[in-house]
C-alpha cells in the first residue's frame, strides 16, 4: 500500500528525517513508535506532502506520489488526521461529513455516511452539533469517521488517543480495529500509548533521531528492555506499575 525509501525530508533547510525506508501493507495495521522528536509526526506528514523531501521516493498502491500535493494524495485514497485541528470546528458533525464526501455523488455520500455511522454509532445523536462543541473523544471519533466518508484506503494518525482518558483510549484503539477488521483499511500509526498501539499492531517501526532504529514484529518493543528505554517515560511508567504505586 505504501513505500518510502531512502527519504531525506524535513522543514525547509531543517532535516528531520535521514534514509528512511518503511513499507506499510495493505489491510495492516503499522505502528510508529520512538522518543519526542524522533521524527515520527513529521513522517506522516511527509507521507502527506506537507514536508520538504529532498531526496528517496514514496509510492502509494504502487504510484511514486513524492511530488504530489496533499489534495492529489487524498484523492488517491489517503488520508491524514493530525493531533489537532482534524476537523471543521464552526462546522457541525454533518456538515464535516458533507465536506469529507464533497466529490461524491448524493448516493455514494448516503453509502458512505451509513457505513461512517455504523462504525461511530454515537455520532447519530449529534450531527447537528457544531464540531468546536464536542468533547475530544467525540472530536477524535468525527475526525476518523471523515475518513471513512471519503472512503480512504490508507489512514494516517498521528496521536489519535491525546488527551483522552484511558477508557476512551481503549475504544479509539478497537475503532481503529473495527477499521482495518471490517472496512479493510490500512493503517499507519504514530501513537504516545506505545505499548497499546504495539499490542494491535502488525507491524512497528522505532524511529530515533531521525533514523530507523528498529522495524519488524511489534513483540521485541514490548518485551526487550534494549527497546523500551527508548520509549519516553515508558520504563518509568513500567516501574511504577511494578512498584504497585500509581
Amino acid at each position: 500500500m505504501l513505500e518510502a525509501e531512502k527519504v531525506n525530508a524535513g522543514y525547509g533547510k531543517l532535516q528531520i528525517l535521514f534514509d528512511i525506508d518503511l513499507k506499510a501493507e495493505k489491510g495492516k495495521i503499522t505502528t510508529i513508535v520512538g522518543p519526542n522528536g524522533s521524527g515520527k509526526s513529521t513522517f506522516l506528514k511527509t507521507i502527506f506532502g506537507l514536508t520538504t523531501v529532498y531526496s528517496g521516493s514514496i509510492k502509494f498502491k504502487g504510484t511514486n506520489i513524492t511530488g504530489l500535493p496533499p489534495f492529489k494524495r487524498t484523492r488517491m485514497g489517503m488520508a491524514y488526521l493530525p493531533q489537532t485541528n482534524n476537523v471543521f470546528t464552526n462546522l457541525t458533525v454533518m456538515e464535516n461529513l458533507k465536506m469529507a464526501g464533497y466529490i461524491l455523488s448524493e448516493d455514494e455520500f448516503r453509502e458512505r455516511l451509513e457505513v461512517a455511522l455504523s462504525v461511530f454509532p454515537d455520532l447519530k445523536k449529534i450531527l447537528d452539533r457544531k464540531a468546536g462543541n464536542l468533547s475530544g473523544g467525540q472530536r477524535q471519533f468525527l475526525a476518523m469517521a471523515t475518513a471513512i466518508v471519503r472512503n480512504s484506503e490508507l489512514l494516517l494518525l498521528d496521536e489519535p488517543t491525546a488527551q483522552l482518558a484511558p477508557k476512551l483510549a481503549d475504544v479509539i484503539f478497537s475503532k481503529i480495529l473495527e477499521m482495518r477488521d471490517d472496512h479493510g483499511i490500512t493503517v499507519l500509526l504514530v501513537e504516545q500509548n506505545a505499548m497499546k498501539a504495539l499490542e494491535i499492531s502488525d507491524r512497528a517501526y522505532m524511529l530515533v533521531s531521525g533514523r530507523v532504529f528498529y522495524e519488524g514484529s511489534p513483540k521485541p518493543l514490548l518485551t526487550e528492555e534494549k527497546f523500551r528505554k527508548h520509549f519516553l517515560g515508558v520504563v518509568e511508567e513500567l516501574e511504577v506499575v511494578e512498584d504497585g504505586s500509581v
